[in-house]
């Protein structure tokens, strides 16, 4: 797929959890407390989706069939906007934390919301937090045998919750007819280093991540996939009580420079859906 000045288009994902969702906060926000924390995800989504207005940019909302129950209004924005609705999963489970019926189950669950809601085919999942590696390779027949087309959900790094390092960095046919198209990483020192968001996005200068897209799509000829969250945009949400130190560190580090450094990444690459840039080139 090509943009302007035959510029690579690369694919832009948004997790859509809230930020008690987050796998780090787990141990201190019980699931039984979401519902009666006020959600603050629905007027995050819509400054995103005015950002990529501006900039003519596309989309994929990886979303919670939690979220989408409770805010329909937002998964039918996200659709009429002309971006991809994808699953999440439904509660935010990491898929080594269930057995292969019970990851089954979630996955088909927050398919058949999404699409009721949405009104579009749900071709793409993520896992929450990446959870898809050597330990539970059954995950991967699972989101195949649930109808998705393609998985976002292992990363091909080491990280201290997730990664599968020796996987490989683009987009490739994990089981029978489902593609597993990973975060975007860069080669350097005999290792996979992590270019695709989250928050090396805010932890890292900006320069940073621009430089290693950059290499991606002129070095390696591929489009990058880059990710991150609504809650990222969002430095006035509440600060939780309690935390350590470390989690404090990776949740709240930068969140006030966040939308200054999406505005710029819009700015200086071309942007689309995840099943444009990734599911039609593989039919050329």
């Amino acid at each position: 797929m090509s943009g302007p000045a035959d510029r690579i288009v690369n694919a832009l994902t948004v997790d859509v959890e809230d930020y008690f969702q987050v796998s780090a906060l787990a141990p201190y926000i019980r699931r039984s407390e979401w519902e009666r924390i006020p959600c603050r995800v629905e007027r995050n989504v819509e400054r995103i989706m005015e950002m990529l207005d501006e900039n003519s940019a596309k989309a994929t909302f990886f979303t919670l069939g939690w979220i989408a129950e409770r805010h329909p209004r937002v998964v039918r924005e996200i659709v009429t906007g002309g971006h991809e609705l994808a699953s999440h999963g439904y509660g935010h489970g990491r898929a080594t934390e269930q057995t292969m019926s019970d990851f089954l189950s979630d996955v088909r669950r927050a398919k058949a919301i999404l699409e009721d809601i949405g009104g579009v085919e749900i071709k793409g999942y993520r896992a929450p937090s990446f959870s898809i590696g050597v330990e539970n390779p059954w995950a991967i027949e699972c989101i195949e045998r649930a109808g998705y087309r393609y998985s976002s959900s292992i990363y091909p790094i080491r990280h201290d919750h997730y990664g599968m390092p020796n996987a490989p960095r683009f987009p490739y046919v994990s089981h029978k007819s489902l593609m597993e198209v990973p975060v975007t990483t860069v080669r350097l020192f005999e290792s996979n280093w992590p270019a695709g968001g989250g928050g090396y996005f805010r932890l890292l200068p900006y320069s940073v991540s621009r430089w290693c897209i950059r290499r991606v799509n002129e070095v390696d000829r591929h489009p990058a996939m880059f990710y991150f969250h609504p809650w990222e945009i969002d430095a006035e949400q509440p600060r939780v009580p309690g935390i350590d130190a470390k989690t404090r560190f990776r949740h709240y580090v930068n969140l006030n420079r966040m939308e200054d450094r999406l505005r710029r990444l819009l700015r200086d690459f071309a942007w689309g859906r995840v099943d444009d840039v990734f599911l039609e080139s593989a039919h050329e």
